[in-house]
């Protein structure tokens, strides 16, 4: 059976600010953990007026606190941003709090805007040159496994479900070399899918923590009464989209009827190439593509993504969503 995650950019509204996108946030988790989802992950970006999701640890130790029982976590922590030891602190730090609860998926991209590195001191270019080796170290401070000349206080011992992140088929690659899960970011990056997960299954190497190869596939999913409904709440997350690939992001916008209709045909082109991995519709329409998308990937986990500007109408998609799998 297919279990279902939310992935959540902690989006901010228009016309509203970090405190309502982090406390949202909270309040989409605890809908996500009463309908059944089996994750909660919270994305790190930086210097973007319309996420909130970049100090992440902090953020899902705010999860954490308001729900009792999904597993709360990072989908992902952008390593080359950052060292092993300071991360290990700190989701060592939330395996106490919140034991036996705690993901931590780790990306090689910066998903930053080169001045980024700036801010944070950091060559990323190079940095993610290292993210196999830091990977491993990380791994190795929570384990005590390799011989290392520092101890992370928290941090050994936790018991951090790890997994690796990817677009391409670096990831798959490296995956599966470690035996570590393995999430798609199906939902803007279609175009490797088949292969990556091909590449993953096929030269997976067992490990302590995994035995064989699990997957989770990521999809943009917006559910409503009809199709209708649905079409106009999902162009909340459709400008977005537009706007970071056109190199101006803002905040979340509220939705526009026919939105795909005004754009020229190079954006919907954009879009459209999307649509591979997106169920956007009513309980029924939405049942029926995750479904043909789970048949072609095979995939353990659905990790669901997008938003729209009204925090109501996203809780009731994941209901929606999960009842037509009930």
């Amino acid at each position: 059976m297919t279990d279902f995650s939310v992935l959540d950019l902690v989006p901010v509204r228009e016309g509203s600010g970090i405190k309502e996108a982090i406390a949202e946030a909270g309040r989409l988790a605890q809908v996500a953990e009463e309908a059944g989802y089996k994750r909660f992950w919270v994305a790190e970006h930086h210097a973007s007026t319309g996420i909130a999701g970049g100090p992440t640890a902090v953020v899902i130790s705010h999860i954490g606190h308001v729900t009792s029982t999904i597993r709360v976590g990072a989908g992902g922590i952008m390593l080359p941003n950052h060292n092993p030891f300071v991360i290990a602190e700190q989701f060592g730090a939330l395996d106490a709090l919140f034991p036996g609860r705690i993901d931590l998926g780790l990306g090689r991209a910066p998903g930053s805007a080169p001045i980024i590195g700036q801010a944070l001191r950091k060559d990323l270019g190079r940095a993610a040159e290292y993210f196999p080796q830091d990977v491993m170290e990380l791994r190795a401070l929570f384990t005590g496994n390799l011989d290392l000349p520092i101890t992370a206080t928290p941090g050994l011992g936790a018991q951090v479900e790890m997994w690796i992140l990817g677009s391409s088929l670096f990831g798959a690659q490296l995956a599966a070399k470690l035996g570590m899960p393995y999430a798609f970011a199906s939902h803007f990056a279609p175009a490797h899918l088949d292969e990556a997960l091909r590449i993953y299954r096929q030269d997976f190497r067992p490990s302590e923590a995994l035995e064989k190869p699990h997957v989770m596939a990521a999809m943009g999913v917006m559910c409503a009464e009809t199709d209708a409904e649905a079409e106009t709440l999902a162009s909340s997350q459709e400008q977005a989209f537009v706007a970071l690939r056109s190199g101006d992001p803002g905040k979340l916008p509220p939705p526009v009827p026919g939105y795909r209709d005004t754009l020229p045909v190079q954006a919907q082109a954009m879009l459209a190439g999307l649509d591979v991995a997106k169920a956007v519709g009513s309980p029924a329409t939405v049942r029926e593509a995750i479904g043909r998308f789970i048949e072609r990937t095979k995939a353990d986990e659905i990790i669901v993504s997008g938003a729209t500007y009204d925090p109501a109408a996203r809780q009731e998609s994941l209901r929606l969503t999960m009842e037509g799998f009930s």
